[in-house]
């Protein structure tokens, strides 16, 4: 799959300004901070329609995988099989991964939670922009 077509968790409302306070102060990004930063839950339920402790508490089908409690690097590629792009513009796994991991898992699965919307993507504006950079390209020659 290639990136393009991936959704980029960083570029849903509200999670790029989360990622940049985990990036200010570490411990923002540890599973105590829903309790102490209100901010962090309300993001999660306005996206993927409960929080991250809800996400935990949700029951399981049998034959789950727990795989939002695998390392964030495992995650990243399994996201990215199921058309989620959940890193940074460096590719590393977004710092508040573990907040919003659960309740994605779920959401993708069907199990709890919806997916935000997206709207359909327009195959021609895709095509026109590539026109156009390839025309930028060929007048720079």
């Amino acid at each position: 799959m290639t990136t393009d077509a991936l959704r980029r968790l960083i570029d849903l409302p509200g999670v790029d300004a989360l990622e940049y306070r985990a990036l200010l102060k570490r411990d923002f990004a540890e599973p105590e901070a829903r309790a102490e930063f209100p901010e962090i839950d309300a993001c999660t339920t306005a996206l993927f329609g409960l929080t991250a402790d809800e996400a935990e508490a949700a029951p399981r089908p049998e034959g789950w995988d727990n795989i939002e409690n695998k390392a964030p690097a495992v995650q990243a590629a399994a996201f990215e099989a199921e058309g989620w792009d959940v890193t940074d513009d460096k590719r590393r796994p977004l710092r508040v991964l573990g907040h919003f991991s659960g309740p994605l898992w779920l959401a993708l699965r069907g199990v709890a939670g919806t997916l935000p919307y997206e709207a359909e993507r327009d195959p021609s504006a895709a095509l026109l922009s590539k026109l156009e950079a390839d025309a930028k390209r060929f007048l720079k020659r």
